[in-house]
């Protein structure tokens, strides 16, 4: 399931990615007007209405990839109990004390 989602997931980034280039910008990037400026749409839709369809279709793309992180993230920390987990709340383990060394003896003769 999880692989199903993460390849949705890269999807709607590359096509939000395509979308986004799409778009016209201040300085002309890669937009594709209907104005006749750089190979258009033969006048399918004005440069307004193709704005706004771009606009939209990020909007919705941009959505869709929210989601499916958000989803992502979910599911990836599944494995984890319900209960936040804190050090705080963890039992207190008594410390062992080491046991004082005894003085060493004395050498023995030979």
């Amino acid at each position: 399931m999880i692989t199903v989602i993460l390849v949705i997931h890269l999807l709607l980034a590359i096509a939000m990615v395509g979308a986004v280039l799409l778009q016209r910008s201040e300085g002309g990037g890669l937009g594709m007007g209907g104005d006749g400026g750089g190979g258009g749409m033969g006048g399918f839709m004005t440069g307004r209405d193709t704005a706004n369809l771009l606009t939209r279709t990020t909007a919705f793309l941009a959505a869709g990839f929210m989601a499916t992180s958000m989803i992502l993230a979910v599911m990836a920390g599944g494995g984890r109990s319900s209960e936040p987990a804190s050090i705080m709340n963890q039992p207190v383990k008594e410390q062992v004390v080491p046991a004082i060394p005894e003085q060493p003896k004395a050498p023995l003769a030979k």
